[in-house]
């Protein structure tokens, strides 16, 4: 137990160092061996992050199954889980075998493309259980190199002009991040997330520019945090790279970049942002508000426009991550159980869109709605859980999607109540463009010829889609399995801020 979360986050990593080596060739014989690889090491990652939750004490809010030594003389290595990052690192733990699977068919440069996840699923563990301001960095920074090479290498015809623009956008971002990273431990003289949970940081009023801050300090490197996790989230208006990156990449990539990738966003600011500069984020609560709204409506109405579908559950994605941050800046228990209990819904329920998105583009090579009609008589299977993941989207009761917003509308509400009438209209809105794309592709009569010999999800399709669907439901019908692990949690986080 000692060295397990290391174990965790790097054995990916283990796989990739496996298939480099070992598999050689580029028949099918040597794609086959890499695919067994990749989706046996991304098993064991998942066993191991399944056990590791059996033995996370949910009664204890602080981190758990801590590491740390120096390494190089004067890196700080430290690890550590609290319920929080408990939840987030299960979550990708769970999608990843998914994502293998799922990639199955892909013959281009097969060892590649699944290097390249196995190193991105090391990156992203290594965000959820980093402990160290510069280890934090280095994982949340190095994984846009594997994901602009999955959308640049292995996307659509604008493959890269969406890889670029992801890119940059995040990069961008981040600058300022490690710009108040380094202003952080020249203040504080530490570099150690736990010792910085507890540091206050000076917030006597300031001018900045003709501009008065309040919380001074808090207020600079509050925003500096804020490029990056909003970018990463992604909120309006800087959401723009996410539709054409989603469009572009391949299936695989389309459903970490929603599940995982997305999510880092609303993790940093519950570990940073709140926590660290509160004063700073109770300053800007109203304008986080302000634009979370306006994401949820807008982004929504943009969807309903859609002709693409993968281009519509994009719009959808930034949607639903407007509840994320409302719920997150509502700054009671409601708001913030409900910020990461829509993280971990929408983990399931995005992906699952994705997949189902995939399986009718591999068959046909279209994700134009119009292409499609009448599904339900060919594809009854098909149907069924695609009917699930959209009730799911639109937070139908009995499923997961209704309890994450529910509890960010109920936490909002508790501080603005006009905000929370105006972000119900998100929900309406979702029901619109979700059940529209539903009727569309599932309804009437099969009249295109090419349309009536396709065939149902395979065998190792519904392996994928089936555990989706079964976490949706189950989520929705116990909510505790997942609000008993990182509730505590942010308790503690209320009661530090009260």
């Amino acid at each position: 137990m000692d060295f397990i979360l290391s174990l965790i986050t790097f054995l990916p990593l283990l796989g990739a160092a496996i298939i480099t080596l070992f598999v050689q060739g580029s028949d099918k014989q040597a794609s086959e061996n890499a695919k067994r690889v990749s989706l046996v090491t991304s098993l064991f990652v998942f066993f191991l992050s399944i056990f590791l939750l059996s033995q996370f004490d949910t009664r204890e809010s602080g981190f758990q199954f801590l590491e740390e030594f120096l390494w190089l003389g004067f890196f700080n290595y430290k690890l550590g889980v609290d319920g929080l990052s408990m939840s987030l690192l299960v979550l990708t733990a769970s999608i990843m075998p998914i994502v293998f699977l799922s990639s199955w068919g892909v013959n281009k440069r097969v060892k590649e493309f699944l290097i390249a996840f196995l190193i991105l699923e090391t990156l992203m563990i290594g965000v959820f259980v980093s402990l160290d301001l510069f280890l934090f960095y280095v994982f949340f920074e190095a994984g846009l190199i594997p994901m602009f090479l999955i959308i640049g290498i292995w996307g659509g015809k604008d493959r890269v002009f969406a890889s670029f623009k992801f890119f940059l956008y995040t990069l961008l971002g981040s600058i300022l991040m490690l710009i108040a990273m380094i202003v952080m431990w020249d203040l504080s003289g530490t570099t150690d997330i736990t010792k910085l949970l507890e540091f206050n940081f000076d917030y006597k009023p300031i001018y900045v520019m003709g501009i008065y801050l309040p919380a001074g300090i808090q207020s600079l490197l509050w925003l500096a945090f804020f490029a990056s996790f909003a970018v990463k989230l992604p909120m309006f208006p800087l959401h723009t790279w996410l539709p054409d990156a989603h469009v572009q990449a391949p299936t695989a990539g389309s459903v970490v970049l929603a599940a995982i990738l997305l999510k880092m966003g609303g993790y940093g600011f519950l570990r940073f942002s709140v926590p660290m500069f509160y004063e700073a984020s109770l300053y800007f609560q109203n304008f986080v508000f302000f634009i979370s709204i306006i994401a949820i409506v807008y982004t929504s109405l943009i969807a309903l426009a859609q002709t693409d579908m993968k281009k519509l559950i994009a719009y959808s994605s930034v949607a639903h991550m407007g509840f994320v941050t409302i719920g997150i800046f509502s700054f009671n228990q409601q708001g913030l159980d409900g910020a990461v209990f829509q993280m971990i819904s929408h983990g399931f329920i995005s992906a699952g869109l994705f997949l189902v998105v995939g399986v009718i583009y591999d068959r046909t090579g279209s994700r134009e709605i119009s292409s499609f009609g009448g599904l339900i008589n060919a594809m009854p299977s098909y149907a069924f859980v695609f009917m699930i993941f959209t009730l799911g989207n639109i937070g139908l009761p009995g499923t997961s999607g209704f309890v994450g917003e529910f509890l960010t509308l109920l936490g909002l509400f508790k501080e603005n109540s006009a905000y929370a009438v105006i972000a119900t209209i998100g929900v309406i809105l979702s029901a619109c463009y979700a059940l529209y794309l539903y009727k569309r592709m599932m309804f009437g009569e099969l009249v295109k010829e090419s349309l009536k010999r396709i065939s149902d999800v395979s065998i190792r399709e519904k392996l994928c889609l089936y555990p989706l669907v079964i976490l949706v439901i189950l989520l929705g019908l116990y909510p505790n399995i997942a609000l008993n692990v990182f509730s505590p949690t942010l308790n503690i986080l209320i009661e530090g801020l009260e």
